[in-house]
């Protein structure tokens, strides 16, 4: 047992304190430059600004005809503004006509306007022209309009109609996406629409969940006698992946000491953060606590469901890119029992995975909220947490206090918060809620 873990054996640590414990010793990973698809979900570690213009150039947002205003002035069903097509203009054209007096350009949304154009008439607003438009549209310009043919315009345009103005999007060296944010699809569209191939991001952490005991089978395998399925381990990874990580599930592993730390070994060259679940308790086979005792500091902690926790770092040197460094990973050890794992790992796992990501908020988000039916029993001296279903401010206890109830864990979509100092909760009073969703 390590000398920390020697001197608070006995003590009984606050949920508040030991949150505080294991993020007082995590910083945020280094930065590194990933290639756009591989950034997704990370977070940008430098201001990106725009190189050029977004759009570079003026462009039509509709298919139809580039005009000059003047010449559609007055028009109308019964007399229409009559133009000679003097050519086509694609998306991603290079030498452009220039629209004269009484002139217009077929032009395809998205292909830059023509010199002499002010504006864009839809070909809804036309008799289509001499050619075949309709055909011409569907097939972005696969057979151009014989020059020199007509076009009947209905409705008159106004300047920069229809026209995607140079910058309107976003200007030269304006910010596209400040440091601290997360790079959804959005954020890596415009990373790409700007030019940007790579960038500098905070890396996802990569976290590898195990379960333990011997009587864990996978689901899909048949349960022997005194069996169960394992759902932790599935539970914890897909939690981890929630929580903005990349997330690794390794088998569940038996109740051998010596396995499991064989086990943790080989996991940690890809690990960032270790999860384990179960045998963290007082019992025989608390295999955690026997094989990391030297290690991990394994505490009570004043709270319902998940008294016992365990936090630590494993491993030593490693050998990378020819050089001996150190890696030291964290490690949190969580009770095995569903529903005290899950709130485990909501209330320390979750934050732990957000500050070495980097990003805000660390924590669930918690609203205060009405409580109907209320809670007739609570440990005193233990702040428990249940299960419940919020919505519109009230929130309805879901099943039980038990730690085993996985049903109604999946029922329930916020954690209801009673204190340290109170034995029951009214029917009506006001609770805090933790945010599930």
């Amino acid at each position: 047992m390590s000398s920390t873990a020697r001197g608070t054996a006995d003590r009984v640590w606050s949920v508040s304190e030991h949150l505080d414990n294991i993020l007082r010793q995590l910083r945020p990973l280094e930065p590194i430059e990933l290639q756009l698809l591989d950034a997704q979900g990370c977070v940008l570690v430098e201001d990106v600004t725009v190189p050029v213009a977004l759009p570079p150039f003026e462009n039509s947002s509709m298919d139809g005809y580039a005009v000059r205003t003047t010449d559609t002035q007055g028009a109308t069903d019964e007399h229409p503004a009559v133009l000679t097509v003097i050519g086509d203009v694609a998306a991603g054209a290079g030498e452009l006509p220039t629209v004269g007096p009484g002139e217009a350009a077929r032009i395809m949304t998205g292909a830059p306007l023509p010199p002499g154009a002010e504006a864009v008439v839809p070909v809804e607003w036309t008799d289509g022209g001499t050619g075949s438009l309709a055909r011409a549209i569907g097939m972005r310009a696969a057979s151009a309009e014989p020059v020199g043919a007509e076009v009947r315009v209905h409705r008159p345009a106004a300047p920069g109609q229809y026209v995607r103005a140079r910058g309107s999007d976003v200007a030269a060296g304006e910010l596209a996406l400040a440091a601290g944010t997360v790079l959804g699809p959005p954020q890596i569209a415009l990373l790409a629409a700007v030019g940007r191939a790579t960038v500098r991001v905070r890396p996802r952490p990569r976290v590898v969940v195990m379960s333990t005991g011997s009587e864990l089978v996978p689901p899909g395998e048949e349960l022997a006698p005194g069996t169960i399925h394992d759902s932790n381990s599935f539970m914890l990874t897909a939690a981890a992946r929630d929580a903005g990580a990349l997330s690794y599930r390794v088998g569940a592993v038996v109740d051998d000491a010596e396995t499991l730390r064989t086990t943790i070994e080989d996991q940690i060259i890809r690990a960032d953060l270790l999860v384990t679940s179960g045998g963290v308790s007082v019992g025989a086979y608390d295999v955690v606590k026997e094989a990391l005792g030297d290690q991990i500091d394994f505490r009570k902690l004043a709270m319902q469901p998940g008294k016992p926790q365990g936090f630590g770092f494993v491993g030593g040197e490693r050998e990378t890119e020819g050089e001996s460094r150190t890696a030291r990973v964290p490690l949190l050890a969580l009770p095995g029992n569903p529903v005290s794992s899950y709130v485990s790992f909501e209330l320390f796992v979750r934050p732990a995975i957000r500050t070495l990501m980097g990003v805000e908020p660390v924590h669930r988000c918690s609203v205060r909220a009405v409580c109907e039916g209320g809670v007739t029993s609570s440990p005193k001296g233990k702040r428990q947490f249940l299960r419940g279903w919020y919505a519109d401010g009230r929130v309805t206890p879901v099943g039980g206090a038990g730690s085993h109830l996985v049903k109604a864990l999946a029922h329930a979509n916020a954690l209801i918060v009673v204190p340290e100092d109170s034995v029951e909760v009214a029917d009506g009073a006001e609770v805090d809620v933790v945010l599930l969703d």
